[in-house]
């Protein structure tokens, strides 16, 4: 490995340009040296704004010619297959986007050839670094609310309110808000409650916009292995004020609960807000619990999104994971589990029915 990682981004669009490329410019052991997109005036832009020196509108040059060590994709669901496969054939480490592919044998293949190929991945769920679900989960992992009974997550935005075309929305090229905000519920679920083992979905469409309909409000029904009953709601239709997207998360043991609220407003900083609250057996009112200094380290307490760029999160995380040879979390094969219970989602609400996660089948014993 060379002194600074050398990474291409795939993707110019405004996720790229808010997230993935200060993130990455930000840390000394890195530098971007291509972008590609096909959008190439886009491209061409950021390439200015970041002072990257390579642009590319075709992916297979840019793996040929631009000397990466590394790559990001944060193009469109639908091509996040083919180039991941791209990649790992040119022999680079990997971050991909959520949802990580359009079905769980996509997935479930390259997180497969990734092992083979012995380079590090990362499938990119942004909420395994926020702080406020970083001390949630500490909370939990320490005990806060003992076995886990029930877990609630919501996750709502307006943004497929206007009924303009968008991918997202395109049947044939996502898995609608299921794939969009409900993927990052699905791991968060994961990660707090263990694996999925049965799924029950209603997937809603609600907005008219051109392009083949999908889902642009989800509810979902999960059980854990260990028997916790997990509640999630997606939208992209929900009024949620003057923009940006809404969080909620409630947790309830046999020792105790926890609830979290997150209001996203911009990569501003402004808008932003996140609480923590708990309450134990023997307790009668909920007590603010401040996120500790350890989690937020450097960054601003008003702008967590800073984290990103000042501590070792997201692309900064891996990078780090990349230079020590370790393993980087959430890796290619938590996206696979996740996008096997999208999967057994889409089925749940095809058939009206429980489906196991592992089988694909309708869960006949247990209705």
């Amino acid at each position: 490995m060379r002194e600074r990682v050398k990474f291409g981004m795939i993707g110019a669009s405004w996720y790229a340009d808010g997230m993935h490329l200060p993130s990455l410019t930000s840390h000394p052991q890195a530098v971007v040296v291509a972008i590609c997109s096909q959008s190439g005036a886009r491209a061409q832009t950021l390439a200015q704004k970041y002072g990257i020196p390579q642009v590319y509108t075709d992916p297979a040059a840019m793996f040929a010619q631009a000397g990466l060590d590394a790559v990001v994709i944060a193009a469109p669901d639908d091509q996040h297959y083919a180039l991941t496969m791209a990649a790992l054939d040119a022999g680079l480490h990997v971050i991909c986007e959520k949802e990580l592919a359009l079905t769980g044998a996509q997935a479930r293949a390259m997180a497969a050839k990734a092992e083979a190929a012995g380079v590090t991945h990362m499938t990119f769920f942004t909420f395994r670094w926020l702080p406020h679900t970083r001390y949630l989960a500490e909370l939990l992992a320490g005990g806060y609310v003992g076995r886990i009974f029930d877990c609630h997550i919501s996750y709502v935005s307006g943004g497929g309110r206007d009924g303009e075309y968008k991918w997202r929305f395109d049947g044939e090229r996502g898995n609608g808000i299921l794939g969009d905000l409900g993927s990052h519920l699905i791991d968060l679920a994961r990660w707090y409650c263990g694996e999925i083992r049965r799924v029950s979905a209603h997937l809603g469409h609600y907005v008219q916009r051109p392009g083949p309909p999908a889902n642009d409000s989800a509810m979902l029904l999960l059980e854990s292995a260990g028997g916790a009953q997990i509640h999630i709601h997606a939208s992209a239709v929900a009024h949620v004020g003057p923009g940006g997207l809404q969080q909620r998360i409630a947790i309830h043991g046999d020792q105790g609960a926890l609830e979290a609220d997150f209001f996203f407003g911009n990569f501003s900083g402004a808008g932003e807000m996140q609480a923590i609250r708990g309450v134990r057996n023997g307790e009668r009112e909920f007590q603010p619990l401040p996120i500790p200094d350890s989690i937020w380290g450097d960054a601003d307490r008003d702008d967590p999104m800073q984290v990103f760029t000042k501590g070792p999160a997201g692309d900064r995380y891996f990078i780090d994971a990349l230079l020590a040879g370790q393993a980087a979390t959430p890796s290619f094969h938590d996206g696979a589990a996740v996008q096997t219970v999208i999967d057994a989602a889409l089925d749940a609400h095809r058939t009206g029915c429980w489906v196991d996660v592992q089988t694909g089948l309708p869960d006949q014993v247990n209705g």
